[in-house]
């Protein structure tokens, strides 16, 4: 089997989901990297594709059409390269999500979401209800879409593949939409989803000018990414990419600090296969306790501070 994958990169750099799309990849047959752009950084993405171990082949598309990697303008040229191809795995990101439907719904296809695991080359694992049951899938579809959680899979190697890199002409399509403006946020603190450690701050911290007073800090004491609930997002203490659940972010780090997080399902299922929970609250009685591996019940606002200068003492 002929595996496409589709690369999700940022200014010439892949990003770790599309590694661990390629580990998914190689459980279903030969990989092929899909990589869409214009100009040097999608030539930089290419190069970085075909250093991968386990790629057998890079596909590179580049037009101005194709630079802002909008969903009307990429599924007509996946379609067509799925002519070779019998599955289409795509990282579930944004970029993933906002592709694999449109391909799917012009191969008359129904796509398989959310992939944990791949049991055959046409049975998948995917999580429902939230997270938690597990729902083992069988496509009887030629074509197969996925997208893949990154979390799922190990990263395949950056490094000690050696894959040939192949222009791929795109066919002109109607522009049926235009990227107006993109803001993105610049940050020291790790990535999110691939960060190691992570603090998420709940509703109960009260204001945005109190969740970065006791977050930031003891993120930044553990080198850790900073998340957010929900309710903690709703309520604009934190910005929307720091979201962590259902209809956030997935993480699954070694270390997850829930400060003032009560444990709401959604968000559960967003960061319920970390390694170590660590949980903050107030109500001994929340139901993040049942998933926390250590728990402290007192006042956040007393213990994150004082958490705080006893890891930067040492």
């Amino acid at each position: 089997m002929s595996v496409l994958v589709l690369a999700d990169h940022d200014g010439g750099r892949l990003k770790d989901a599309t590694l661990s799309t390629v580990t998914a990849a190689a459980l279903l047959g030969e990989v092929h990297v899909a990589v869409i752009g214009d100009g040097a950084d999608a030539r930089s993405a290419a190069e970085a594709a075909a250093r991968v171990a386990g790629v057998a082949r890079v596909r590179l598309a580049q037009d101005p059409a194709l630079a802002d990697l909008l969903a009307e303008a990429v599924a007509p040229l996946l379609v067509r390269l799925m002519a070779d191809h019998e599955a289409l795995l795509c990282p579930a990101t944004s970029a993933g999500k906002n592709v694999a439907p449109r391909v799917a719904a012009l191969l008359d296809v129904m796509q398989v979401s959310d992939v944990l695991s791949i049991e055959g080359p046409d049975t998948f694992t995917r999580p429902i209800y939230a997270g938690n049951a597990i729902a083992t899938v069988r496509s009887a579809d030629a074509k197969k879409v996925l997208t893949v959680r990154g979390t799922a899979f190990a990263k395949a190697a950056a490094d000690g593949g050696n894959a040939a890199i192949e222009e791929v002409a795109d066919e002109a399509t109607e522009a049926l939409s235009s990227l107006l403006s993109r803001e993105t946020s610049a940050s020291e603190r790790p990535e999110l989803t691939s960060a190691k450690v992570v603090v998420s701050g709940g509703r109960a911290l009260g204001s945005a000018e109190q969740f970065h007073a006791l977050i930031d800090p003891l993120a930044d004491t553990l080198h850790a990414a900073v998340g957010a609930s929900r309710a903690a997002v709703d309520a604009g203490y934190a910005p929307n990419d720091y979201q962590v659940g259902q209809t956030g972010k997935i993480v699954a780090p070694d270390i997850y600090v829930a400060v003032g997080i009560s444990g709401a399902i959604q968000h559960l299922a967003g960061m319920k296969d970390a390694k170590t929970i660590i949980a903050i609250n107030k109500d001994e009685d929340a139901p993040i306790f049942q998933v926390a591996d250590l728990g402290l019940v007192g006042d956040l606002f007393t213990l994150v501070p004082d958490l705080t200068r006893k890891l930067q003492q040492g």
